[in-house]
């Protein structure tokens, strides 16, 4: 039984390539009698549609968002749709792609096997930043990233976690990122790479002006302060989208939020073989069924 009556189709981008798969997309939806729906936060809305729907709409009336690009398109859809609760499919068009799973050459199959129910779901926790006193609050799915703003500058911060002081560095940043994000900005700092399913945020010194600076994994439910202590800027970004700036000792505040993305993979998906083909990890993959 089809669980999903009304899709979103979503995409950040807008070329010849996403066009032509969110024509087939919807030429599949439509021979099921689904419903389609385009956003009008969405690049390619307007190739299909003179009207399309509000983000406040597709929240209300979508059972699934399909996302099409590379991960900066799901964490996009992620963020408008994914932390209110609706779940995101995503095809994959860029390089690497952890979060995207279906390729275009699968697209026909792998959504049908979807629709017909043959699918998993994956559960991921969004970081939430605030700064002391703003009401505002950000998301993000990958990290949140204090640092300097320019190249080789180095920012001295005090770093708390549960109110207790853990150390005082100087570097040029530190990556705040959770399991999703293991695999993005924090996997370039040479990070550790975590599973899904490890309920753990990461703390990732960037360049630290010390030889005895290691990452930190703490648990989901730690509730992390920085206190910027330079007179020199500082800044906030989330999942490299958003950035703010913060005022000499400002405190930031980070913690898991209280919403989750819900991912959806076909049957086949699995983070190992992910992690074997998008990061080399071997030149094959022996057989151990015989």
């Amino acid at each position: 039984m089809n669980k999903f009556k009304r899709i979103a189709i979503y995409s950040s981008i807008r070329d010849k390539k996403v066009l032509l798969i969110a024509n087939q997309l919807q030429e599949i939806l439509i021979s099921r009698d689904i419903s389609c729906l385009f956003p009008n936060s969405s690049k390619i809305t307007k190739d299909f549609t003179k009207k399309g729907s509000s983000d406040k709409n597709i929240i209300g009336t979508a059972d699934l968002v399909i996302a099409i690009g590379g991960d900066g398109t799901l964490l996009s859809s992620a963020r408008r749709f994914g932390y209110k609760g609706l779940p995101i499919l995503g095809i994959n068009l860029g390089t690497l792609g952890f979060l995207t799973d279906i390729a275009p050459e699968k697209l026909t199959n792998s959504i049908n096997e979807i629709l017909n129910g043959n699918f998993d779901q994956d559960k991921r926790f969004f970081l939430e930043a605030f700064t002391e006193g703003s009401k505002k609050k950000f998301q993000a799915l990958n990290e949140v990233v204090f640092h300097s703003g320019s190249i080789a500058q180095l920012i001295e911060y005090d770093l708390f976690i549960d109110e207790e002081f853990v150390y005082r560095q100087k570097a040029d940043g530190l990556i705040v990122s959770s399991p999703t994000g293991s695999t993005a900005y924090s996997l370039s700092g040479n990070g550790p790479i975590v599973t899904p399913k490890v309920r753990a945020i990461i703390l990732l010194p960037i360049f630290p002006h010390s030889l005895n600076s290691s990452p930190l994994l703490i648990d989901e439910n730690a509730k992390i302060k920085i206190t910027s202590r330079s007179r020199s800027k500082a800044y906030l970004s989330f999942d490299s989208h958003d950035k703010i700036n913060l005022s000499h000792q400002q405190d930031v505040y980070i913690q898991k939020a209280s919403s989750e993305l819900t991912l959806i993979h076909p049957k086949d998906h699995s983070f190992f073989s992910s992690c074997r083909n998008k990061l080399g990890w071997s030149l094959g993959v022996p057989s151990y069924n015989e």
